[in-house]
């Protein structure tokens, strides 16, 4: 099973309605470790890591979002590891 470490950058409404909360019950859903946080340009920065697939499906909830969010745009690129901190579950990251 082939594993993935992906940091993705999500625009448009996502902050101040549940965003973060969507990602992070999707993600420990799936398994994944990582996180979700707020940025102060309004968008939301994730980082995810596990089996390729579940990222991968993560990523398409991402896209859609919870119900009140209005997704315009996601940009994903492959992360490092080491940007997981302790690895434990996934978990809201402090605002950039």
């Amino acid at each position: 099973m082939s594993r993935r470490v992906v940091r993705f950058f999500v625009t448009g409404r996502v902050q101040g309605v549940g965003f973060r909360a969507f990602l992070i019950q999707q993600a420990n859903a799936l398994g994944l470790v990582g996180w979700a946080r707020n940025c102060r340009d309004g968008s939301v920065e994730a980082l995810a890591a596990g089996p390729e697939e579940k990222v991968a499906a993560l990523i398409a909830a991402a896209r859609r979002g919870p119900l009140l969010a209005r997704v315009e745009s996601l940009r994903e690129a492959e992360a490092d590891l080491a940007e997981l901190g302790d690895g434990t579950g996934f978990t809201v990251g402090e605002t950039v």
